[in-house]
């Protein structure tokens, strides 16, 4: 059978000063709301050159196609090349930059998917093969 041992001494002894931390005071009035802020903001300068590049980058490349085909194969070796710039960018380089080049080049490749959807739903041939 378990050994029993008696109960814990009610008046117990208090510890020696220092051997407990001190109670805070209680703060006064409702506690400070959080402040939220990105740590690296974007900024609108770096955000528009990166669409004026892109934008200058997609004319670039668009006008090497001769026909719709052309266009849109183009614009898509476009695209890919400046999501890569832009995943760079983001990593290593500049956010703002980075996000304008990640826009521009997705409005770029939705036109040219539009290009290509209009002509597929009028002819009924897909252009690109």
């Amino acid at each position: 059978m378990a050994e029993q041992h008696g109960s814990w001494p009610a008046a117990a002894q208090a510890p020696p000063p220092g051997w407990l931390p001190a109670r805070p005071a209680p703060p006064v009035g409702p506690p400070p709301r959080p402040v939220y802020r990105e740590p690296h903001p974007i900024a609108v300068a770096p955000l528009l050159s990166g669409v004026g590049a892109t934008l200058v980058w997609f004319a670039l490349f668009g006008s090497l196609g001769r026909d719709l085909a052309g266009y849109a194969w183009w614009t898509i070796t476009a695209a890919i090349s400046a999501w890569a710039v832009a995943v760079v960018l983001a990593l290593l380089g500049d956010r703002g930059t980075a996000t304008g080049v990640a826009l521009a080049a997705g409005v770029g490749l939705s036109t040219a998917a539009g290009f290509v959807a209009a002509r597929w739903i009028s002819t009924n041939d897909w252009p690109l093969w």
